[in-house]
């Protein structure tokens, strides 16, 4: 698993956000509301449930990774609803998206040292 890659992965997702509201364009909600569908849940639902799956690194990561998409998810409908002030003011500073993509990329820096 290429954590960095794992880690700006996640981090675009807000650029995405943004590149969708700009162009008034829809996002695939479907797959955003998923943690399994990206490499890094992939990951966590495969070869790293088997090898790190008692971790407390790893179980920390899971359900960070999936309080994120459920969050992306949330912005995911603003932006399909054509709510696209509401999704910009979701992605703010210290709100549910914002401290959830931190928590995210913090735990999977802190996974990424102990392997």
């Amino acid at each position: 698993m290429n954590f960095d890659s794992a880690i700006n992965a996640h981090a675009q997702w807000k650029t995405k956000f943004r590149t969708a509201i700009a162009a008034e364009t829809a996002v695939d909600l479907a797959t955003i509301g998923k943690d399994n569908c990206c490499d890094l849940g992939k990951w966590l639902y495969g070869e790293g449930e088997k090898l790190y799956g008692s971790r407390p690194e790893y179980i920390a990561l899971k359900e960070k990774h999936r309080i994120f998409h459920a969050e992306a998810a949330k912005i995911a409908v603003l932006i399909n609803d054509k709510r696209y002030k509401e999704a910009e003011a979701a992605m703010g500073s210290n709100l549910p998206y914002g401290n959830a993509s931190l928590s995210v990329v913090s735990a999977i820096s802190a996974i990424k040292k102990i392997l």
